[in-house]
């Protein structure tokens, strides 16, 4: 293991404090993904003064917290770097920010963090519009946590993810009761149900469950709320997922289509964050199952291609379909997985005849890992 691995988001960030007169930096992610140590990699070399608070420390904030934070980081000087982690715990955190910006702008260097895309992002849009830069922060991807922790593909499809569950992966209930209890729990608990209103907050777990038995799969939302166990609406299950999706365990993603209005209605394909929350639903042995296994391999492709620039979807039309359509800068990307699932071959080409302009990319176990290192180039090289 590499005892000083850096993510790649630390540079950018380092990068865009250094130069001239900086917009507000905002970081949104996952929980334990490394956000915070990241931050403190930054800060370990930062030429100037720095200060760092943690609105997740404290029973009670407000907008005067928030202000102190603020003072102390001026008495630093010229330069000086404010950090502010959990920002979205601290009430009104984004008017108070942009009274203190507005104030003198570039006179501190800032960077806030949360691990809530719902309520950071409600922030930035009412009202720090055009003093920031969003940076969103993902789970590890295979490349990284090869780099890191010497995984193999193996490893990766059963545990990938959360690097901090690595200690315990040779006693899997321990595995388990970190990733239900530290991550899982503390997201529905904290991040969520604190935060937000939900009726049955039994129910909005139970749907978490049912969610992640469905990985990189299309599902209708009738057919998800028949598996939960009261009566409810389709406008329920959709509410379910966007909580979900804010708060970086499940994205939906909508069929593709050259008319908008169908791609909004489509039925959604359920795109776990990472292996290690199917792994985590599935139980020890998920690996043995081709298909599950398969359902994994399409799953980390999926997670990757989220995390690039553009737009992604999945693509049907009857019986045929298309793993993963991506959009990006004009070019169209066909991605199709081939992991050993039985299905046939005729979605690529269905969809070609009908998107002649699109580039056709083929997935397998092999080539995998070169496309983890570097998607984008891996795309652009076929």
């Amino acid at each position: 293991m590499k005892t000083h691995f850096e993510r790649p988001f630390v540079a950018q960030l380092e990068k865009r404090i250094s130069t001239g007169q900086p917009l507000i930096q905002v970081l949104v992610g996952p929980r334990q993904v490394g956000k915070t140590t990241g931050i403190r990699q930054l800060l370990a070399r930062y030429p100037h003064g720095s200060h760092y608070a943690n609105a997740d420390d404290l029973l009670v904030t407000d907008r005067s917290w928030l202000l102190e934070q603020w003072q102390k980081a001026r008495l630093l000087g010229d330069g000086a770097l404010l950090v502010v982690d959990e920002i979205q715990k601290v009430p009104n955190w984004s008017e108070a920010l942009k009274a203190l910006w507005d104030k003198g702008p570039g006179m501190l260097r800032v960077i806030v963090l949360g691990s809530s895309s719902l309520q950071i992002q409600t922030g930035l849009t009412e009202s720090l519009a055009g003093r920031f830069e969003l940076t969103r922060i993902y789970h590890w991807n295979y490349a990284e946590l090869k780099l890191a922790f010497g995984y193999d593909l193996e490893r990766f499809l059963m545990y990938g993810g959360y690097p901090g569950s690595v200690p315990y992966e040779d006693e899997y209930d321990r595995w388990y009761a970190y990733l239900k209890d530290s991550i899982v729990e503390a997201v529905i608990g904290k991040d969520i149900l604190m935060n937000r209103k939900v009726g049955n907050p039994a129910l909005f777990r139970q749907a978490f469950e049912i969610l992640c038995r469905y990985p990189a799969q299309e599902i209708s939302y009738t057919k998800l709320l028949g598996q939960l166990q009261d009566k409810g609406n389709t406008d329920l299950i959709k509410y379910y997922i966007e909580l979900y999706a804010g708060a970086f365990l499940i994205h939906p993603l909508e069929k593709y289509s050259a008319k908008g209005w169908l791609t909004r209605s489509s039925t959604p394909k359920i795109l776990i964050a990472c292996p290690a929350l199917y792994t985590l639903t599935e139980g020890s042995h998920v690996l043995d199952d081709p298909e599950k296994r398969g359902r994994l391999l399409e799953l980390a492709v999926g997670a990757q291609l989220l995390q690039l620039p553009g737009e992604l979807y999945y693509w049907r039309e009857k019986n045929a379909e298309v793993d993963f359509v991506y959009r990006y800068q004009g070019e169209l990307y066909a991605v199709e997985v081939k992991s050993g699932r039985r299905r046939t071959a005729k979605g690529l080409d269905m969809f070609l005849k009908q998107f002649p302009d699109a580039n056709a990319i083929i997935l397998t176990t092999d080539n995998f890992p070169a496309f983890s290192e570097a998607p984008l180039k891996f795309l652009r090289a076929l």
